[in-house]
């Protein structure tokens, strides 16, 4: 598929892993892959390679904590507070739309409307190569954990 192929949301998700200069190309695949294991299915993986992100909401400053998470693992919040600084609490769809640009199901690691700040599952840290979502329920892309925290420019915690 090439890139003019590639719907409005994983368009941009392909031009931000382009400027970022990572070498990685956005797949949109008839099958979903809203959830970790679908997604792992889809791409033939272990679910522990998928990068789930996860927009929570800072309770102090209200800003997005953006969480990429290990498939296999849940969220501990207070983890992710110790590692963001402050209380987190879950986030509703409309204000992850808003902040990110993109809706619950198949938001990316980067390309977001404004800079966050994320924190990186240290598990993910584990594999050769993970995918993470690209804008869409139907779209993912592979990357190496090194590029993944190059280009979020994100932080590795434990998280659960």
């Amino acid at each position: 598929m090439h890139d003019n192929e590639l719907s409005p949301s994983a368009r941009k998700v392909q031009e931000a892993l382009e400027a970022a200069g990572v070498p990685c190309r956005v797949q949109e695949l008839a099958a979903s892959s809203r959830t970790a294991a679908e997604a792992a299915e889809t791409v033939g993986c272990d679910v522990a390679q998928i990068v789930k992100s996860l927009v929570f909401k800072g309770a102090h400053s209200g800003n997005p904590v953006l969480a990429l998470v290990s498939g296999k693992n849940r969220v501990n919040e207070a983890l992710l507070a110790a590692a963001c600084g402050e209380p987190v609490g879950k986030a509703d769809a409309a204000f992850v739309r808003e902040r990110t640009g993109f809706a619950i199901g198949g938001i990316p690691p980067l390309g977001h409307l404004e800079q966050l700040c994320p924190v990186i599952d240290r598990d993910l840290l584990e594999y050769p190569e993970v995918w993470a979502a690209a804008g869409t329920p139907h779209a993912l892309f592979r990357i190496t954990p090194a590029d993944l925290l190059a280009v979020t420019g994100g932080r590795p915690a434990d998280l659960s």
